[in-house]
């Protein structure tokens, strides 16, 4: 990517490095078999034509700039490509969100490529907002996980927030997080607590209960953000009650969440949900790309 874009890129907190890397790869799977013969065979090599990137459904946009990188990457002249909207823009079906001109041969190599990134990035990004939009009016937010497709963790992550969501932790050196397998191998929550204190003191610590007996337990052990997993709502109610006797805790809930029961989960006072399905079961947002 040119110096302008790889800005860009490194500005909205995605590595451009990664982002390179990407797009290499998806072209890869493309052009592996040989070049794009349809093209051409079809297309004069002089042939000029305009295009636009258009929605096909209502959302929320994301991954124009990755769309740019692809272009770049098959030569298309990024001087013909002019970005009608930005990453993180509400879009209306039949909006145009980038118009191009410019050579027609690398514009329809790069075509399915930055579709992919596009419907998929706002998917995700539209997904995020529906769980931004229904926890409005509370203090309550929606985090993703590391249920991400394997490639597209920083992307995918960009795009929760481009919905409004929120963060968790990029993979699993930036933050601990004890599980039920930490749990059962360090021989409970206490002992596993203390061992990462004691091999990385400064590290963020989160641990995950099933139980209100583990919830005590994570309370007493001192810390400072607690995951209550596939509770309902009395339990999860009962453990934010017990983990508010220590105001500085925060409190985040998973398991079978969903947009319609986010609002009743909110209200037990949790600060966040934590919600795999922004990225490991999203639907799409469509868009194409027509031809002037």
């Amino acid at each position: 990517m040119n110096r302008q874009l790889r800005d860009e890129v490194a500005s909205s907190g995605v590595d451009a490095e990664d982002v390179e890397r990407v797009i290499a790869t998806a072209l890869d799977e493309d052009l592996r078999y040989g070049p794009d013969v349809t093209t051409e065979a079809t297309i004069d090599v002089d042939q000029w034509s305009e295009a636009k990137i258009v929605a096909r459904q209502p959302g929320v946009v994301c991954g124009l700039n990755v769309a740019l990188g692809v272009l770049e990457e098959t030569s298309f002249p990024l001087s013909g490509a002019t970005l009608m909207r930005r990453d993180g823009d509400a879009v209306a079906a039949g909006q145009e969100v980038l118009s191009l001109s410019g050579p027609l041969r690398p514009l329809l190599l790069a075509e399915r490529t930055m579709l992919n990134f596009v419907t998929h990035l706002s998917g995700v990004a539209t997904a995020a907002n529906a769980w931004v939009r229904a926890l409005e009016g509370t203090h309550c937010e929606v985090r993703d996980t590391r249920k991400t497709t394997p490639g597209l963790r920083q992307l995918e992550k960009y795009a929760v927030r481009c919905g409004g969501g929120v963060n968790h932790r990029l993979g699993v050196g930036d933050a601990a997080l004890v599980k039920d397998n930490h749990i059962g191998a360090a021989g409970g929550i206490t002992k596993a607590v203390a061992a990462i204190r004691l091999a990385h003191p400064d590290i963020g610590l989160e641990v995950e209960c099933d139980t209100l007996e583990q919830v005590r337990e994570a309370v007493s052990a001192g810390c400072r953000m607690i995951l209550l997993d596939n509770m309902d709502l009395e339990t999860i109610t009962a453990a934010v009650a017990i983990i508010r006797t220590t105001p500085s805790i925060r409190v985040e809930a998973s398991g079978s969440m969903t947009v319609e029961r986010a609002r009743l989960v909110a209200g037990t006072g949790v600060d966040y949900i934590a919600v795999g399905s922004l990225t490991h079961s999203v639907m799409s947002l469509d868009f194409g790309l027509d031809i002037v």
